[in-house]
């Protein structure tokens, strides 16, 4: 289920702390490296904590975002071909409301409507106090949600804080006992708990360096971690990148409120010639018909990630699932092996994208380099560079004396994977939680099925993988056979 209005596009998929050269603040940014780490220090939200917001709606709101529809236009929105209504697909979205055709630039969301790291502040001496500490734009536009959103009526944007979620769907708002119960047995749940303790370490940060500074203009009953989460949430979950305005990130109201649709593939920019911004439908739309944008070529892992909902099962092309190489610490090339891995930014163990069509280079380098012996120790440095994805061959490594045993190590570990997500669907049913609520029950449903038609999707392609990998080993060990078979012909003639 997609929550109306929350898309991304060019966005950051995955969030990872990096210290920023201008500043001492965490910042999201590319993660390339798909290093499995969890930083311990940091405590997850209990149900305990989980608060309420005193600003937004209910997350199906539809009085609030017709208002939010009749504000844009009186503050210089264009006349739309579209408008929002209630939805099949999320809770909210946006319909046509003429024939819409393939091609045809739709939204003109003029940049004063679009929020920024440049936007105005209303209270202008905290903005002044954050680019003072040249806090980068993911934590700035965090603060300036909150900071907008308490001054209530005051806020230029009031209609459109109004119109979004009181708690958007995202993992930030699992408990530590719902990650551990509902994705036990998906790679998925490290990346929550990565998301989650960089978002608690992002505000801590702030904390400690400007808001403890400045009480006056950041009170902590305003600016706390449960206001943070909520405003991360928004972000991770409408936040756009726009490559016509050199990349920069940014809020746009009304064109949140587009749903996505895996088979889609347009997204939002800044088109000059009509100083706005738009998106160019990639297929037609009848009036009624809702019309649906791409969030990015994203798994169903990173959908429930960052926006808290799971495609139907097969709807998603881009799907893919982590697996989890590691090496054998019983090898006696361990610590060489390591050190090569160390150099390159890979750790064990490490993941790596499967998806039905296939798998990376990446994968398989890494594959050869775990089962090489003392005798491969001169090829270990190229193995590791290949699997960091530092290579200029497209065609990967080829060792054909280590191939059936590499093959054979993948297999292996998706068939262990396997394994874990048939287990959790299989007791699924019999998981329930203790609840406080009726609410909770409900939520708690919720999160269950969520977590099931995740591990549902992932498993069918480890289930793809392992027929792939049986077939070509199944075919390797024939070909051995044919050819110890004929040897053995030959032994016998000459006898």
């Amino acid at each position: 289920m997609a929550e109306a209005g929350t898309f991304c596009t060019q966005f950051l998929p995955n969030f990872s702390p990096k210290k920023s050269r201008r500043s001492k603040f965490l910042i999201p940014s590319m993660c390339t490296s798909r290093t499995i780490r969890v930083r311990s220090a940091i405590s997850l939200p209990s149900s305990e904590t989980l608060g309420t917001i005193p600003w937004g709606c209910e997350i199906e709101s539809l009085e609030s975002a017709i208002t939010l529809q009749k504000w844009l236009t009186d503050s210089g929105l264009p006349p739309q071909k579209m408008a929002i209504d209630r939805v099949d697909i999320g809770d909210r979205g946006l319909v046509a409301l003429k024939n819409v055709r393939k091609g045809e630039k739709l939204l003109f969301v003029p940049p004063p409507l679009v929020i920024s790291a440049d936007s105005a502040w209303t209270c202008q001496e905290a903005g002044e106090v954050l680019r003072k500490f040249n806090v980068p734009d993911w934590p700035l536009l965090a603060t300036y949600l909150i900071s907008e959103a308490n001054i209530g009526v005051s806020s230029k944007w009031h209609p459109y804080i109004s119109a979004l979620p009181r708690q958007p769907y995202s993992l930030l708002y699992w408990t530590r006992t719902e990650l551990d119960t509902y994705l036990e047995a998906s790679q998925i749940r490290e990346r929550a708990i990565e998301r989650i303790t960089d978002v608690s370490g992002t505000y801590n940060d702030l904390k400690i360096r400007v808001f403890s500074k400045y009480p006056h203009l950041f009170p902590e009953k305003v600016f706390n971690m449960e206001t943070f989460r909520w405003s991360f949430g928004i972000l991770f979950s409408r936040l756009v990148r726009l490559p016509s305005m050199e990349g920069k990130v940014a809020l746009v109201p009304w064109a949140d409120m587009l749903n996505h649709n895996s088979e889609v593939e347009t997204f939002l920019d800044y088109d000059k010639s009509s100083k706005g911004v738009v998106f160019t439908t990639d297929r037609s739309y009848q009036p009624g018909e809702q019309v649906f944008i791409s969030y990015g070529k994203k798994s169903n892992g990173e959908l429930l990630l960052s926006y808290g909902f799971v495609p139907s099962e097969g709807s998603n092309p881009n799907d893919s699932v982590d697996l989890s190489l590691s090496l054998t610490t019983s090898d006696p090339c361990f610590k060489e092996k390591l050190e090569v891995l160390k150099k390159h930014n890979l750790s064990t163990p490490q993941r790596f994208p499967l998806q039905i069509t296939g798998w990376p280079l990446e994968l398989m380098a890494y594959a050869y380099l775990a089962i090489s012996p003392p005798t491969m120790r001169q090829h270990f440095e190229e193995m590791a560079a290949a699997a960091s994805g530092k290579t200029t061959s497209r065609k990967g490594l080829k060792y054909p004396e280590l191939e059936e045993q590499a093959l054979q190590f993948i297999l292996d570990c998706c068939e262990s994977s396997i394994t874990q997500y048939t287990k959790f669907i299989e007791e699924s049913k019999s998981i329930n939680l203790p609840v406080a609520s009726p609410n909770q029950v409900d939520r708690r449903l919720l999160l269950k099925q969520l977590a099931v038609n995740l591990c549902t999707s992932e498993q069918r392609i480890l289930f793809r993988a392992q027929y792939i990998i049986r077939r070509r080993l199944k075919d390797m060990r024939a070909g051995e056979l044919r050819a110890l078979s004929i040897m053995n012909g030959f032994r016998k003639l000459f006898k």
